[in-house]
């Protein structure tokens, strides 16, 4: 089958993207703040059901790079993608049973709130805001640079023009929706899009479920047959078989999903919308629940679009296989498409569309909301709610900004390595933080900006030696060769690196200062891991 689409189905998606552009925007206009009042912007009053937020906790957690490179990697390299959608789904369950409701009780608005609870200062707050835009600002501009190649891809155009066109045209509406409607407005419009996504994922995956006759198995051993690869599809360690040490690189791509992928901030800012400990964890379980179904979903499309299409023509149309999930989707419906299957097709295309709006959206909001509070707000003593607000609206510009001019400039480059930069920078420095910031009695401040510094200097400092830099024909400069550091990601030893700097830092404090830490922890304790209270700072 051709993987391009036809004019009905590409005039009818165009139509789709108008009309949830137009919807999502009324959607931010009619629930942003109408006061001046940070609780509702930063958390809108924790006012939603635990269901709702887990569907806008799985929207944010389930990205663009999500759906488009984890059915890539399902689609080109078969068990080696499902271990890495498994590990999406772990990660998120790790944040749920060890870190949710701490980080509910300590924090307030942001992760810098979180932190600087026990460990108060200025430094603390500006740092963990550093750290926040150096792990959500790749994963933008990798959604947002991508946004002109998927609307290439479905409208079936190819000028450069147009693309950048498209980056600054969606790049305005995200910036519209995290300034105008604040955490209630991005919370539904994440709503909107898991229910887009799952309900026609669903539907795609039955369809090609129904063409195997219901049999898994089936569908396995049919997407081997036509991988080119044989029972190897089937095996793991293809995605990194040409690598120095394959079994090494393959646990950490792993290990670097489980602990960085759920500790993004604009993930664990959504614990702080929960009214309490109990709706925290209800809200979690939901959102797990979703993630794991949605797991399901993208492993089926993958394989079918594998099975229907073929490993050659997938690769053909996307060396990183971003479109597998779309051309799965269009494989489903046969040679002899219906007009219930191109509309089915359209609410498909339109959900990766309202993905990549919502995702952006909830990262430029926990960027301009650590700014604000962080940074700004920080430096005054006592800063009026309506002026804090107007930073935070004016820190989404800020941010947006000059990431929509960057994403013009990287639009034709490979961007795996900033998706892989973000997620190592989760796990590398800011899930040790939030481990010992936690947990840990003795944790010092230095220790604290040890772990951040050091473990995000560590990932700086590695990914540019990585394959997925230079060295191979699908790396982000194929032509050059600087490959030093022979792994995908930089989490085998970066992430050590991360938990030493910490304990290093805290040892180097002294013990009289680590025992005036241990007393200062043990007194909000109770608070902390139990919820006995919850301070308004």
């Amino acid at each position: 089958m051709n993987p391009e689409f036809s004019g009905n189905a590409q005039a009818m998606a165009l139509v789709g993207f108008s009309a949830v552009a137009t919807v999502t925007l009324l959607l931010c206009v009619m629930t942003g703040p109408d006061r001046d009042d940070l609780d509702e912007f930063y958390t809108g009053y924790g006012s939603l059901s635990p269901m709702r937020n887990g569907l806008a906790i799985a929207g944010d957690y389930i990205s663009a790079a999500t759906v488009l490179g984890t059915g890539g990697v399902i689609a080109l390299f078969g068990y080696d993608g499902i271990v890495l959608a498994l590990s999406t789904a772990l990660s998120l369950m790790l944040l749920m049973f060890l870190l949710a409701e701490p980080l509910r009780n300590a924090g307030r608005f942001t992760m810098g709130d979180a932190l600087a609870r026990r460990l108060p200062g200025r430094s603390v707050r500006i740092t963990a805001c550093a750290v926040t835009l150096a792990a959500l600002l790749p994963m933008m501009l990798v959604q947002l640079a991508g946004t002109g190649q998927l609307m290439a891809f479905i409208l079936g155009f190819s000028g450069e023009s147009m693309q950048t066109g498209c980056i600054v045209g969606v790049g305005a509406l995200m910036i519209s929706y995290a300034a105008i409607g604040g955490m209630k407005g991005t919370a539904l419009i994440q709503i909107l899009k898991i229910v887009m996504l799952l309900g026609s994922g669903l539907v795609v995956a039955a369809l090609i479920l129904h063409r195997f006759d219901w049999n898994p198995g089936t569908l396995f051993d049919a997407a081997a047959a036509n991988s080119g690869v044989g029972s190897d599809f089937l095996a793991s360690g293809l995605q990194f078989a040409g690598g120095a040490s394959p079994g090494l690189d393959m646990i950490s791509s792993q290990l670097t999903v489980v602990l960085g992928g759920a500790v993004l901030p604009h993930v664990t800012m959504r614990m702080y919308t929960a009214s309490s400990a109990r709706q925290v964890r209800r809200s979690m379980s939901w959102a797990v629940s979703i993630v794991a179904l949605f797991v399901l979903v993208i492993t089926v499309i993958g394989f079918g679009a594998t099975a229907l299409i073929g490993r050659a023509a997938i690769a053909q149309a996307d060396p990183r296989g971003n479109t597998a999930y779309l051309i799965g989707s269009q494989a489903a419906f046969g040679a002899e498409v219906t007009t219930a299957e191109t509309f089915l097709f359209t609410t498909v295309t339109t959900a990766i569309f309202l993905t990549v709006l919502a995702s952006v959206a909830g990262m430029i909001l926990a960027c301009a909301n650590s700014l604000a509070h962080d940074v700004f707000a920080a430096r005054v003593q006592e800063m009026s709610p309506r002026r804090e607000m107007t930073l935070a609206r004016a820190s989404a510009l800020a941010v947006g900004v000059p990431t929509i001019l960057l994403a013009t400039l990287v639009q034709h480059y490979s961007l795996q390595p900033l998706v892989t930069l973000a997620f190592c920078i989760g796990a590398s420095a800011i899930a040790p933080a939030l481990v010992y910031g936690l947990f840990w009695r003795r944790y010092t401040r230095a220790g604290l900006l040890s772990t951040l510094i050091g473990g995000t200097l560590a990932v700086l400092l590695l990914m540019p030696g990585t394959n997925l830099v230079s060295g191979s024909p699908v790396s982000a400069f194929p032509d050059a060769d600087f490959n030093w550091f022979p792994f995908t990601t930089t989490g085998l030893l970066s992430i050590p690196v991360g938990f030493a700097c910490g304990w290093l830092g805290t040892l180097a404090s002294g013990r009289t200062k680590a025992e005036e830490q241990r007393r200062q922890y043990e007194a909000v304790e109770g608070w902390i891991l139990a919820g006995a209270t919850r301070r308004k700072s």
